[in-house]
């Protein structure tokens, strides 16, 4: 008795709330401009008679149910059928009530499935979920009304309704109370109170009497004790005499498991008068048979006896055939225990026939709960397969929209990809083309620059050379500078030529210099045996540091010197190395400063612009690295070229 009555004060707490009277709403019905308004003003009234008059909340709930349908105006059907189900729920008809919940269930799930973020759905759907967790948990079905409960419970933590969701999380409290589940009943329990205490909500002193139960079951009568106490504060500042009565009857439980039967006494007294004021005759037959019980236990037979029949009164009265079974069987034990067996047996039987019938009405009743959940079931089953196949045929038609519109954006940029491609690839063959055109033209004007100064320099060391050694050696002079021109002549428009050509112009070069020179320096120049036939290499790369050696590093020596030339392979590179033991860099900087070499720099000069543009047409390394040699004295012993150079070839 007191846990269905507590379940039926949340329950009225949390589906009902009145924001004006039914007659100002229907005066100003009227007044709506369109069918929408209208719509939304008849669910409105409806809303309003839910205290005063469910007949004619069922009227006006119908009103808008039949205009919404015919404007296809969603969210107003869907909160009209709300309507109709609290309706049914105060006349006491819950089948109907489940149809229309259930109904209105399936219209805002239809919603959600292609407008998840109208609040306006979201909610509908949230307090469908709730009514029919509350319809299923007065039937006693508490493990499906836990489903439901819990289904609103994330809608409503979406929504900013703080007062619904403190009250849905009261309701599932009450659910796992009533599966034995104090653990979670309790969690639910706090977070309602914690909520409603945040914005103050008025039913706060009923979730602080139902923790407070928790507590009491679970014989921690200190923490039930504090919440009794905190409840009753609260009632005192939200005045509310039928939940005050029900804490006094918790709280006179209380009194009585910790063995203070005095007090206990006292607090039921004072339940019995809140009860009175506001004529709860429910809440006084559930105070009667406390206070029988309590008397009972003390020997007090008499006043057991006083209560007890009152009890049973208003048991018949209010034909509570539950408090009828707990009164007879309570009256056959107090006169048991006054010895008159005959009035025992009397209220045994009688206690007997009210359990046999309680136990026949149960049994219908579960028989037509039985039948309302198999219907419930089936049409809850039904509609969940028409909503999977309607979901299915939504998430079909957007995957292929979806695909549809991903393929033409697919085509379209792969489309604008190739033609991009075609267009780049021709742009870059055109800008690679007067590229390497270019630096073809620039290879050959070095060349051109170079040849001269070649020359040149050739025609100072035979003038020179005739001077110095008379016509016979000039003769062996000019054959051999004939065969260097020749090969010059012959290669100097390439842009690379063999490695051996190169070799044999070199060894030409040095020959026309030791006769220049009286033989002053020997020479030799070496080939790995890794370096292919056709490897290619620019011509005369080499000739301006051979140049330098023999000019700048032997010759002021004025002793006999060595020039070595070598080539080797490192990698993907052709390293080219010259290497004297003249006078070094340095001394020769010093010995120059008040003279002017332009043949050298100019040289020098042009090779590096030569390897500038080999580094740019192949994108790989080709520089040269210039340092004077030392003995492990420190002692200068000459200087070292090396030229790094990319491998190259003639087939290239």
């Amino acid at each position: 008795m007191k846990q269905n009555l507590l379940v039926f004060l949340v329950l009225f707490a949390c589906v009902f709330v009145s924001a004006q009277s039914a007659d100002s709403l229907v005066a100003k019905l009227p007044q709506t401009k369109n069918d929408i308004e209208k719509a939304d003003a008849l669910n409105a009234i409806a809303d309003a008679y839910k205290i005063s008059d469910p007949s004619k909340m069922g009227q006006y709930a119908g009103k808008a149910l039949e205009l919404s349908r015919k404007i296809k105006y969603k969210v107003a059907e869907g909160n009209a059928l709300l309507n109709l189900g609290n309706a049914g729920i105060l006349s006491g008809d819950y089948k109907k009530a489940l149809q229309n919940f259930t109904a209105a269930q399936n219209l805002f799930e239809g919603e959600r499935s292609s407008n998840a973020g109208d609040a306006q759905v979201k909610a509908g759907l949230a307090k469908a979920y709730g009514s029919i967790g509350i319809v299923l948990s007065e039937q006693s079905n508490y493990a499906r009304a836990l489903q439901f409960h819990l289904k609103a419970v994330p809608l409503y933590e979406t929504l900013d309704e703080p007062m619904r969701l403190a009250r849905v999380y009261n309701n599932v409290g009450i659910v796992y109370q009533s599966l034995h589940n104090d653990f979670k009943a309790l969690e639910f329990f706090l977070k309602a109170q914690k909520l409603q205490e945040k914005i103050g909500d008025v039913t706060v002193g009923i979730t602080t009497t139902n923790i407070g139960n928790i507590y009491l079951s679970q014989k921690n009568y200190a923490k039930a004790l504090e919440h009794y106490q905190r409840a009753a504060k609260m009632f005192s500042e939200f005045p509310n005499p039928r939940g005050l009565g029900e804490l006094l009857n918790n709280l006179g439980a209380y009194y009585a498991q910790t063995g203070n039967g005095a007090k206990a006494s006292e607090t039921w007294n004072q339940a019995l008068k809140e009860f009175a004021a506001i004529a709860d005759k429910f809440g006084t037959a559930d105070t009667y048979a406390h206070l029988a019980n309590y008397h009972k236990s003390t020997k007090s037979l008499d006043q057991a006896m006083v209560f007890a029949n009152k009890s049973l009164a208003l048991a018949h009265e209010l034909e509570i055939p539950e408090q009828v079974v707990i009164a007879e069987k309570m009256l056959s034990e107090i006169y048991v225990l006054k010895g008159d067996s005959n009035l025992a047996l009397l209220h045994y039987q009688k206690y007997s026939s009210a359990k046999d019938s309680l136990n026949v009405h149960e049994n219908i009743r579960k028989s037509v709960q039985a039948e309302m959940n198999y219907e419930f079931d089936k049409r809850e089953a039904l509609q969940k397969k028409e909503q999977e196949k309607r979901e299915l045929l939504y998430t079909e038609q957007t995957k292929r929209h979806t695909l549809q519109t991903f393929f033409i954006v697919l085509f379209s940029l792969l489309l604008f990809g190739i033609i991009f491609l075609i267009y780049n690839r021709l742009q870059l063959k055109k800008t690679l083309t007067l590229e390497k055109e270019l630096a073809e033209y620039e290879q050959k004007a070095l060349h051109l620059q170079m040849n001269p100064h070649f020359v040149f320099n050739c025609l100072g060391s035979i003038s020179s050379f005739i001077v110095q050694n008379g016509s016979d050696a000039a003769i062996r002079y000019l054959a051999k500078f004939s065969k260097l021109m020749r090969l010059t002549l012959e290669y100097s428009k390439e842009s690379l030529i063999p490695i051996d050509k190169e070799i044999e112009s070199l060894r030409n070069y040095l020959e026309l210099e030791q006769l220049r020179f009286n033989q002053i320096f020997d020479f030799n120049i070496s080939k790995s045996a890794d370096i292919e036939d056709d490897t290619a290499i620019p011509p005369l790369l080499l000739q301006p540091f051979v140049e330098n050696a023999i000019i700048h590093g032997l010759v002021p020596k004025k002793e006999q010197g060595r020039i070595d030339v070598k080539f080797e392979l490192s990698g993907e590179n052709l390293v080219c190395t010259i290497t004297d033991d003249g006078i070094g860099i340095d001394k020769s900087r010093q010995m120059k400063e008040n003279s002017v070499s332009m043949h050298k720099s100019m040289a020098l000069d042009i090779t590096k612009k030569r390897l500038e543009m080999i580094k740019a047409i192949t994108s790989r390394k080709a520089n040269v690295d210039i340092t004077e040699r030392a003995d492990d004295l420190g002692h200068v012993i000459g200087t070292q070229v090396i030229l790094t150079l990319p491998i190259q070839y003639i087939t290239n």
